[in-house]
């Protein structure tokens, strides 16, 4: 984790400080002359390393309250950029505050600017850490941490008047809505308990009558005054704070102060710095008066923790995802092991059963290709059933077509169909598909003509061509009918007293 070290400048020394959890350790304190800030930029040399914010109270400076129009992005920046040079002309260690919008009118925005007006009381101290090249969080004041204490003591923070003493001066704060809108340090001369007493009255007074000139107060209200003390200080304080029909005294114990905001290194008089570091160090101002220029080791710092942080978070992420792939590989090595394990008990029962079956004189392998061949051949066996059904079907429309012989058979044979002078045609063949030669006889008496043993011949062919599956192919016919040779009632009476026989090839595709 980064060491973290404040710096608190007043009107004549910087002091440095290292702050861990709650403690405050002073480590040094420099002069604005240039021995001291050679033994400060070896200091720094030394803690190169450190996040280092500064904190100032300094009598130069300046707060204004301004409205501007609603405006946001690079508009409202320039606007603020435009009054805080108006203002505070000469001087880059100001920054604008926001008071939030007015609901009466348009939605106006108030801004509190602040700013320290005597940059030469500054600068020496930032430069030697640009020069340094160490990280500065920002530059702050004490009166941005005013409103901040009250709100940890619990006090009201609607409109009061905070008093608390720091190097021989006294701070006297406006706070309204836990913002200080008006700050000024007045030197302290006599820095004992009755002189720190006697200057919180007379200063209350004096204060009271200047905001209300300046219409930040009416003279009908009664002003709540927080004066912090340490504890052997508190009487004598009380006793010098009377309370007047417009100013509320309301004493301070610094202990009590410091256990509230979690300072663990109470001070050791009335004076306030170390509540005021505790409050920065705890929770800094979003708002700093440091140009961007003396903040670039602090960006630098920045990205570099957030580098840090996607490269743990990247880091963070593979272990998870390599955990998760030896867990998965851990289940696989499992599951591999149980199904071993379930393998050879089966193989050990399968050899126990094995062991009761008859013993054969062929061995296992042979037996198996035994099998294979007889199941290849009973899926390829074949049976006439849906031929036979069909024919039935067809001769149920024909009765008076006698079939005498049916033969049937698996595959390609078939019978040549004869042609025109008596040639022999070859038929075609289909693979996978059966073959039915029929044999038969058309019956209808001696007084039948020609055309009606021939339309019954037909009807019957028809009927069989009815199944798609089917390729009937007339191989012999009731009559012998040639082109060219006319059918004449002799050749009926030549064959009138025999029977019209016929030849039918029926090729059908079958399924096994």
């Amino acid at each position: 984790m980064t060491a973290r070290r404040l710096l608190y400048l007043d009107s004549q020394r910087l002091s440095a400080y290292a702050w861990r959890q709650g403690r405050l350790q002073p480590e040094g304190t420099f002069e604005n002359r240039a021995d001291d800030l050679a033994r400060f930029a070896e200091y720094l040399r030394l803690n190169a390393a450190s996040q280092y914010q500064l904190l100032a109270n300094l009598a130069e400076e300046g707060h204004e309250i301004e409205t501007i129009p609603f405006l946001q992005g690079q508009d409202r920046a320039a606007l603020i950029a435009r009054k805080l040079g108006q203002h505070f002309l000469g001087t880059p260690f100001a920054t604008a505050i926001p008071l939030g919008y007015e609901k009466s009118q348009r939605k106006n925005e108030k801004l509190l600017l602040t700013a320290l007006t005597n940059p030469a009381a500054v600068e020496p101290w930032l430069e030697a850490l640009r020069d340094a090249e160490v990280a500065l969080a920002g530059l702050y004041t004490v009166a941005q941490l005013g409103g901040r204490l009250l709100a940890k003591l619990g006090r009201p923070t609607r409109r009061a008047l905070l008093l608390t003493c720091q190097d021989h001066s006294v701070r006297e704060s406006l706070i309204l809505d836990g913002q200080t809108v008006f700050s000024r340090l007045v030197s302290l001369a006599d820095s004992s308990i009755a002189g720190i007493a006697a200057r919180y009255s007379s200063e209350a007074a004096k204060l009271h009558q200047y905001l209300v000139g300046k219409r930040l107060l009416s003279r009908s209200d009664t002003l709540p005054v927080f004066a912090v003390a340490h504890p052997v200080a508190t009487g004598a304080v009380r006793q010098a704070c009377v309370d007047t029909p417009q100013l509320a005294f309301d004493i301070i114990d610094s202990h009590f102060a410091a256990r509230q905001i979690g300072l663990k290194s109470f001070p050791d008089d009335s004076r306030c710095e170390l509540l005021f570091l505790q409050l920065l160090a705890a929770a800094p101002p979003r708002q700093q008066l440091a140009p961007a220029i003396y903040r670039h080791g602090h960006r630098i710092g920045q990205i570099r923790a957030g580098l840090l942080a996607l490269g743990g978070i990247g880091l963070f992420a593979s272990a998870l995802f390599a955990a998760q792939l030896l867990y998965d590989a851990h289940e696989l090595r499992d599951e591999a092991r149980t199904l071993a394990a379930s393998e050879a008990e089966m193989n050990w029962r399968y050899r126990e059963i094995t062991a009761t079956f008859p013993q054969l004189s062929i061995d296992n392998e042979t037996l198996r290709r035994v099998t294979d061949r007889q199941n290849r051949l009973l899926a390829e066996q074949r049976l006439p059933d849906a031929a036979f059904r069909m024919l039935s079907r067809a001769l149920g429309e024909a009765p008076n077509v006698q079939v005498d012989a049916i033969e049937w058979s698996a595959g390609e044979k078939v019978l040549p169909a004869v042609g025109q002078g008596g040639a022999q045609l070859p038929s075609p063949a289909m693979p996978g598909s059966e073959s039915i030669v029929l044999r038969g006889s058309i019956r209808l008496g001696p007084a039948s003509t020609t055309r009606q043993v021939l339309a019954t011949f037909e009807h019957f062919v028809d009927s069989l061509r009815v199944d798609r599956g089917n390729e009937v192919t007339v191989t012999k016919q009731p009559f012998e009918i040639e082109s060219g040779r006319p059918l004449r009632g002799s050749d009926v009476e030549e064959e009138g007293a025999g029977q019209r026989n016929f030849v039918i090839q029926i090729q059908r595709r079958s399924a096994p």
